[in-house]
């Protein structure tokens, strides 16, 4: 097999790219044209949308994915001493909010199908301390949220979805987020939708969302919602000013949500648009022996497709992967070693000797992330899999 021809000319494929329209940035100018840059109408109307989208009667916009996963944890009473039970084969946020709260992540392998929580292990390593866990839809892909859920119910342990790379993905026709006590949202640029940064989480319940409003405002109760109950304040005499909780400024802006809303209004296309390309990656991937293809179709699942990461086979280690990183990334050709898992990394040093993860550490050392986003042209995707193809053959 010859090496493809690269135009010296061709410009560099990024990993990801943003997709915005006039239409969003027109949104954008409209807010900076008014008075309110802050908790204001914007911000009403987005987690509106959202708690509509995903099918619950709440929705509180936050500033990060990883505030979303901090506050939920604060709100669902985790804590000092508790145990939760998270992947370590995701982004390093997720075990980082459970120490935010003081509890301990306990790490349980994934399924090597689906890359979420294998079901059998998040039950093996439930303890008396254990008190919550977080269900990763890895990838845009849903976990098995029914046997997850199963599970909680079971051991009495509180359910927070990470929908960070999911959104719009379903299972029997529900969608993912709207299945737990909380469901958490990030909107990176990287995300199927953006607002530049950005968070939302969902729940089913007022108390939960009342207290995640609180938290992202300094502690602040809006106006209508039931603060716990406090000695009276003769100090003050507006609520504004009533400090009830120990509180974050994790508020999103004005500007951040009417981007969010004009993304969230054509997410269906998005959605669609990203499904077509991850398609033709399989078109013209599926014949080669030495890539493991993710899953496109599966029944009674709706996939959202965040990223296309590619697995090398078996014959080939994490030396074989790198290499080829670095290949493509000679050919101008951007890729994602998608993702290192979090108990080996340096911050997580004292989990390594306990953490037996011979899935995680397997599928991990072999992932490879292709290009992916909206914008991303058929020439584009041709090249990225010609220089694929020809890279995967030169075997270290």
């Amino acid at each position: 097999m010859t090496a493809p021809d690269i135009p010296l000319s061709a410009p560099d494929i990024p990993l990801s790219a943003p997709d915005i329209t006039d239409a969003e940035i027109d949104a954008v100018v409209s807010v900076l044209r008014t008075p309110r840059l802050s908790l204001g109408p914007q911000i009403e109307q987005f987690e509106a949308a959202m708690a509509a989208y995903i099918g619950v009667p709440h929705a509180v916009a936050v500033s990060s994915g990883t505030a979303g996963l901090h506050l939920a944890l604060l709100a669902l009473g985790i804590s000092s001493g508790d145990e939760v039970i998270v992947p370590s084969f995701t982004f390093i946020a997720v075990a980082n909010a459970v120490r935010y709260v003081g509890a301990l992540p306990v790490f349980a392998d994934i399924d090597p199908e689906t890359l979420n929580l294998s079901p059998s292990s998040v039950e093996a390593a439930i303890t008396p301390r254990t008190r919550a866990l977080i269900a990763v839809h890895t990838f845009g892909r849903p976990a098995d949220i029914v046997a997850l859920l199963d599970i909680a119910n079971r051991h009495n342990l509180r359910v927070i979805e990470d929908v960070c790379e999911a959104i719009g993905a379903e299972v029997g026709g529900r969608r993912v987020g709207s299945f737990g006590d909380a469901g958490v949202f990030a909107f990176y640029p990287n995300k199927q939708i953006t607002t530049g940064e950005g968070g939302m989480v969902v729940t089913r319940q007022a108390e939960t969302a009342q207290r995640i409003a609180a938290f992202r405002n300094h502690g602040r109760y809006e106006s209508g919602s039931q603060a716990p109950a406090q000695p009276a304040n003769t100090w003050l005499d507006h609520a504004w000013f009533d400090h009830v909780e120990l509180g974050y400024n994790y508020r999103l802006s004005e500007m951040q949500c009417a981007l969010g809303l004009a993304q969230l209004a054509r997410i269906d296309d998005i959605l669609a648009r990203r499904e077509a390309i991850a398609r033709r990656y399989c078109d013209l991937l599926c014949d080669d022996p030495d890539l493991l293809l993710p899953a496109v179709d599966i029944p009674g699942q709706r996939l959202s497709w965040f990223v296309f990461v590619v697995r090398l086979a078996s014959s080939l280690a994490r030396a074989d992967r790198d290499r080829i990183s670095h290949d493509l990334a000679a050919a101008g050709i951007a890729t994602g070693r998608y993702f290192a898992p979090i108990h080996l990394q340096p911050a997580y040093a004292t989990w390594r000797e306990s953490a037996h993860l011979p899935i995680t550490e397997s599928v991990a050392a072999r992932t490879l992330a292709l290009p992916f986003f909206n914008r991303i042209t058929g020439e584009q995707i041709d090249r990225v899999c010609s220089v694929l193809r020809f890279a995967s053959r030169g075997k270290s």
